[in-house]
């Protein structure tokens, strides 16, 4: 990956970050306010909802003690006292009375629990109270909740017990008022909640039971489970659920009646769908702002990358030429910063490697010149010897035995004339290195040079009275002509394998392989012979270097020039006793053009 595209990558993810994290901080810092906030106002409803039962509680036991008050009852109380009393003057009394004063319900008992009158049920006279007696509601405090049945429904009742005494005789005035959606449309509201009652007054759970300020609640399935909660553990519980008006939170709120006995449920709801459309504006929020802080991102790594990577790309670009042989590449320095700093060290860099670059190609054609006229002195003194021997015998045959001079002669001539050729030898062979002649270039056949050259040795190969050599040929189909001199390619391949019997005086394994890697076409030599040393390794290709006893030194020298000639290279892999390769890498694409003005 490039500098750019990490630098990119690096912004963009801590834009999407930065932005996410303050995001979801943002959502969950409103939620836990929202939340904190809606506890307050079901808190605050809760309060009011029990206010507005204490004042109906305390208006309940007011009509309840204004009934009382009534002359009726008043001279109810009296006859009833009296002996043999007629109750069927005071059936509708009750009945009267609750229209009065305002009431749902009204029974009036007698000590016994006896219903003198009923207003809710005219035809329970006679009947006990179901569920407390005269004695047992006269201690309750205040108001008190109640199942009430009715001729055709069961109602849910807010109760309050008033006494009148008549001699030895206690009389009972049981008034309430309903607990249904006209009781729930009394309460004031804050915005986004509402209230919901559910009426406990049968076995299991009825969906009818549950009602709003407007009447039965739709859905009421959906609350069964946490009224289910209420009804087994009979104390608060809350919990969420989805509408399709949207969410909300419900706190359920148990309401029992004297006996502690569950008689209904407060549901108070709070509407959650202005905190997801506020948790909603701002994830859009931050989706929008993050996608603009990635464009900027995208915008400002660009504008940095730029400043940065267009110097690096120039100082690679220039390392590059420098790495392909042009030490005088310079970069331009376009800042004063750390890449300025870096560009101008570049710059003295390369002025120092051509300095130094001169210097030692001065201080190499010294050296080469020296190597060249040590060989040249060390060929040319081996003939001169015999040559100064001759002419030293001819004087002394002169001087001493002129009438053998003639033998002598002939001898020492044919002497002279043997050494002569062998120094007219060594100065052509030094001629013929130090004017070899530039390549011809034209599509050549590889796999078919190999071929050519290995016919001509052949014969070299198993020949009799040597131990012979097997050769395997391993060469590609698939590789094409390339652009080279078929004559230079034979020479050079001819070198290499006397070299590779040279290195097998016992016989051994020579192989040539050729194959096509990377655009290059590929020759390897490899023979099974005694290998080198790393210091021979090194010098293999130094002119006159021989680890031979015979040969001038010249052929793989010649072998390395051919391939640097080819636009190729040339390498070895030997180690002692384990044989020896040779690796040559010669373009297949080469422009002759290139060459021809070496």
């Amino acid at each position: 990956m490039t500098f750019r595209a990490r630098l990119l990558a690096l912004v963009v993810l801590a834009v999407i970050l930065t932005v996410g994290l303050v995001t979801w901080s943002v959502a969950v810092f409103t939620r836990r306010s929202f939340e904190r906030l809606d506890d307050q106002r079901a808190a605050s409803l809760v309060a009011q909802f029990r206010r507005e039962f204490d004042r109906r509680a305390g208006e309940v036991v007011s009509r309840a003690a204004g009934v009382a008050a009534t002359e009726s009852i008043q001279r109810m109380v009296v006859e009833l006292s009296r002996a043999q009393p007629d109750y069927s003057v005071y059936v509708n009394l009750a009945g009267e009375l609750a229209a009065t004063h305002g009431l749902d319900f009204l029974q009036l008992a007698d000590s016994d629990g006896t219903i003198l009158s009923s207003a809710q049920w005219p035809a329970r006279f006679g009947y006990k109270l179901e569920s407390e007696t005269p004695a047992a509601v006269s201690k309750a405090q205040g108001a008190f909740l109640k199942r009430e049945e009715l001729p055709g429904e069961v109602a849910l009742a807010l109760n309050a017990v008033e006494t009148v005494r008549a001699g030895e005789r206690n009389f009972s005035i049981v008034a309430g008022r309903r607990l249904d959606k006209e009781f729930l449309a009394s309460l004031v509201l804050p915005e986004g909640m509402r209230v919901l009652l559910y009426r406990n007054l049968e076995a299991g759970f009825s969906p009818q039971a549950l009602i709003d300020a407007s009447g039965v609640v739709a859905g009421a399935e959906r609350l069964a489970p946490l009224i289910g909660q209420v009804q087994a553990e009979g104390r608060e519980f809350a919990s969420a659920i989805t509408w399709s008006h949207g969410p909300e939170t419900l706190q359920a709120i148990p309401l029992k009646g004297p006996q502690n006995n569950l008689l209904g449920v407060l549901l108070v709801a709070s509407s959650r769908r202005e905190l997801a459309e506020l948790v909603g504006r701002i994830r859009w929020a931050g989706i929008w702002i993050g996608g603009a802080g990635v464009l900027l991102g995208i915008l400002l790594s660009y504008w940095v990358t730029a400043r940065v990577t267009r110097p690096v790309e120039q100082l690679a670009a220039g390392a590059g030429r420098v790495a392909a042989g042009d030490w005088d590449a310079q970069v331009e320095v376009s800042s004063g910063d750390e890449i300025g700093t870096l560009a101008a060290a570049f710059n003295v860099m390369t002025g120092k490697l051509a300095e130094q670059r001169d210097r030692l190609v001065q201080a190499e054609r010294v050296a080469a010149w020296r190597e060249l006229a040590r060989r040249l002195a060390h060929e040319l003194k081996n003939p001169l010897f015999p040559l100064q021997i001759t002419v030293e015998n001819l004087q002394r045959a002169r001087q001493q035995a002129p009438e053998q001079f003639e033998e002598v002669f002939r001898e020492s001539t044919a002497t002279l004339l043997g050494e002569l050729a062998n120094l007219k030898t060594i100065i052509g062979r030094f001629s013929d290195f130090a004017k070899m002649p530039p390549p011809q270039f034209e599509p050549v056949n590889l796999n078919e040079v190999v071929r050519r050259t290995m016919r001509l040795f052949e014969p070299q190969l198993r020949s009799e009275g040597r131990p012979a050599i097997d050769a395997a040929l391993e060469l590609d189909g698939s590789l094409g002509t390339i652009q080279a001199d078929p004559n230079q390619l034979s020479g050079m391949l001819q070198n290499l394998l006397l070299n590779a019997i040279d290195a097998m005086p016992s016989g051994g394994a020579l192989s040539i392989r050729t194959r096509r890697r990377d655009g290059m076409a590929r020759l390897e030599l490899a023979d099974s012979g005694q290998g080198l040393t790393p210091e021979e390794r090194d010098r293999l290709f130094t002119p006159y270097y021989t680890t031979k006893q015979h040969g001038t030194g010249l052929g793989l020298a010649i072998v390395q020039s051919v391939v640097s000639d080819h636009r190729g290279n040339i390498s070895v892999e030997s180690q002692p006793g384990h044989g020896t390769t040779f690796r040559i890498e010669l373009p297949e694409n080469h422009e002759p053009s290139a060459d021809r003005g070496r």
